[in-house]
């Protein structure tokens, strides 16, 4: 397979994946003063017993416990299904935000029938593999066409997918309601919803900490390079306070999106290992001379 090839669908088809299905997880959903009391559980995605029920609770209001709630998590884990623009959209990622930003995210292939893609970044170096062969991208000193073609994902990674960032969001939509009391695995949540327009999500991120707003405000650019107007969004959340479930809809330029993340762990430890580097090839290096056959 060439490096371009790779390059256009395998790259293209992550980057898409993470960007719409997210927003794309960074250590805080908001605003660091002010914080309301902290979750009575930050210790794994499961109810707790005496966790306060939202019931009685306005539905803007019980976001805000879940947005603040969010600046305790310092990793978690997820899987992602769905499809965008036409191409299916399956994977498992772990995420760690403090104390330095981590990911690992394994996904269907878009090129390979049963295959997957291996993507990972550690300090800034992200490597893009698969069948034991990856590709490396130093985030931080990419020469201008790899910038260029890898500069989505590599934002994406950095920030992720944050519930709290959802949340926020969320807040703003002027239909949000509370659908009810659903169960998603076994486990008790209560299910919001509403329509989000990019306005809304850029005056949410106004209204967050300088790390929630400048990561917030890459995702909405994200979004509109990618022809999105508006999403409508699906919480579902535990009695932690912490989201279970979200999914995310929405249209393209290139065709209708529709992905579910599903959260499975929280604050467990995630550890991340780059690649031997016998199977490692510098992407940076390759693309100056315009690619190479593989």
């Amino acid at each position: 397979m060439s490096v371009n090839a790779y390059r256009k669908k395998t790259v293209v088809a992550v980057a898409a994946a993470v960007l719409l299905a997210g927003g794309a997880t960074a250590c805080d959903g908001g605003k660091k003063d002010g914080a309301a009391a902290p979750s009575k559980s930050a210790a794994g995605a499961s109810g707790a017993p005496g966790a306060q029920k939202p019931v009685q609770v306005e539905p803007a209001a019980y976001l805000e416990q879940v947005r603040k709630g969010s600046e305790e998590i310092t990793s978690l884990r997820y899987t992602m299904s769905g499809s965008v623009a036409g191409q299916p959209v399956s994977g498992d990622v772990a995420m760690r935000m403090k104390p330095e930003v981590g990911m690992s995210m394994k996904m269907a292939s878009p090129e390979a029938e049963g295959g997957t893609v291996d993507l990972r970044l550690i300090g800034g170096v992200m490597y893009i593999g698969s069948e034991g062969k990856f590709l490396k991208l130093d985030l931080k000193s990419a020469n201008p066409d790899a910038a260029a073609q890898l500069d989505a994902l590599g934002k994406a990674g950095q920030s992720g997918e944050n519930p709290g960032d959802r949340a926020g969001q969320l807040q703003g939509a002027k239909d949000l309601k509370m659908v009810g009391e659903e169960t998603i695995d076994g486990q008790k949540t209560t299910h919001l919803s509403g329509t989000v327009s990019l306005d809304q999500m850029k005056a949410a991120a106004a209204a967050g900490s300088p790390e929630a707003k400048e990561r917030q405000d890459k995702s909405v650019k994200q979004l509109e390079a990618q022809g999105v107007q508006s999403l409508v969004v699906d919480m579902w959340i535990d009695g932690t306070h912490h989201t279970k479930q979200v999914r995310t809809q929405g249209q393209t330029a290139k065709g209708p999106m529709d992905v579910t993340i599903k959260f499975t762990d929280y604050n467990k430890p995630v550890e991340i290992v780059a690649p031997p580097a016998d199977q490692v090839v510098d992407l940076a290096e390759m693309m100056k001379d315009g690619g190479a056959q593989g």
